[in-house]
């Protein structure tokens, strides 16, 4: 059943009920759209830049090169059978 079918139903329900007729489907679609837009840039302006999406992505990255990093100059030199050790 489409959209246009579930509405002609709703409408013949609503007329043997005596209820108001509900809207046709996409009636609200654009202001529904605005509004979804409109809260996505409030939470912009009042999300902390730290925990915006892209700035954890960042640290996330940053944080994995960082170990992956950590990790390549620690087993440098354990290949000759020595432990590695990370100068200070």
């Amino acid at each position: 059943m489409n959209a246009g079918q579930q509405h002609l139903l709703d409408l013949y329900r609503a007329a043997q009920r005596g209820e108001a007729a509900p809207p046709a489907p996409g009636t609200h679609t654009v202001r529904t759209a605005r509004e979804i837009r409109q809260w996505f840039r409030f939470r912009a302006v009042v999300t902390a830049p730290a925990d915006r999406p892209l700035s954890r992505i960042r640290r996330a990255v940053r944080s994995t090169a960082t170990a992956l990093l950590r990790r390549e100059a620690g087993h440098a030199g354990a290949r000759d059978g020595a432990p590695a050790r990370l100068s200070s």
